[in-house]
């Protein structure tokens, strides 16, 4: 699941989702449905249905059924990000 997420990008900075930090947990229960726990860099981002769309689309093969939980506590921030997501981040001009 991990590595299916990896390929959904945030369209507005280029990386993936998991090394910005945005996914804060899984669950998968007893009957395969997996919870996704997961943020965005804001509470108003106007790409989350887009966000949503490309994240159903890019597991659909690796899980039968996904409930995204969007969660805005504790709020995202650049602390969240990976040493890869940095890495990536800066390959991209934005300091961090």
């Amino acid at each position: 699941m991990t590595n299916a997420l990896r390929k959904v990008t945030d369209p507005e900075l280029g990386i993936d989702i998991v090394n910005l930090g945005l996914v804060y947990g899984m669950d998968i229960d007893d009957s395969d449905l997996v919870t996704l726990d997961m943020t965005l860099t804001s509470v108003t981002c106007p790409l989350a249905d887009q966000i949503e769309d490309i994240i159903r689309s890019a597991v659909d093969d690796v899980v039968p059924d996904l409930v995204i939980n969007w969660v805005w506590s504790p709020p995202w921030g650049a602390e969240k990000i990976t040493s890869e997501g940095r890495e990536q981040l800066l390959a991209l001009g934005f300091k961090v």
